[in-house]
């Protein structure tokens, strides 16, 4: 028994007891915490149910995608920062996280490519530059 009352049994029909708690704001929320915080891997938890219950939420795709990428899920990673540029080419942020998963996965050639167009978008950006330099480099040295 809590101190707030009884215990809340999922016994009902529909009730799942791995469903967290809350809607899919609390979660994506809650799973960017996670994030900020350190855990990536329980942040991929939260965020993928929330991902499940709103497919065409980029914000959601883009926050799971950096969970995945903390947690080392470079493929799963990589498949959600894709659908993202596919939806728009012209978001530097996700081209980067694509490119950067595609080098942890050894597939330097589509990283420098994302990585490029990322740079050409924002110049300014020194994290995009370094990516690109090291991915460029990697490349090179394995020719």
């Amino acid at each position: 028994m809590r101190a707030d009352g009884p215990e809340r049994r999922p016994d009902g029909p529909g009730e799942d007891p791995a469903v967290p708690e809350g809607g899919v704001y609390e979660w994506y929320t809650r799973g960017l915490t996670l994030l900020r915080t350190g855990s990536p891997a329980a942040a991929v938890q939260l965020l993928t149910r929330a991902a499940e219950a709103e497919p065409a939420s980029r914000s959601i795709r883009e926050a799971l995608a950096r969970a995945q990428f903390g947690a080392r899920l470079f493929h799963e990673a990589a498949d959600n920062f894709r659908s993202i540029v596919e939806e728009d080419p012209a978001e530097d942020y996700a081209l980067f996280g694509l490119g950067l998963a595609l080098s942890r996965v050894g597939d330097f050639t589509g990283a420098v490519e994302h990585l490029a167009l990322a740079v050409a978008m924002r110049p300014e950006n020194r994290d995009y530059a370094n990516a690109l330099r090291h991915a460029r480099a990697t490349l090179e040295s394995r020719r």
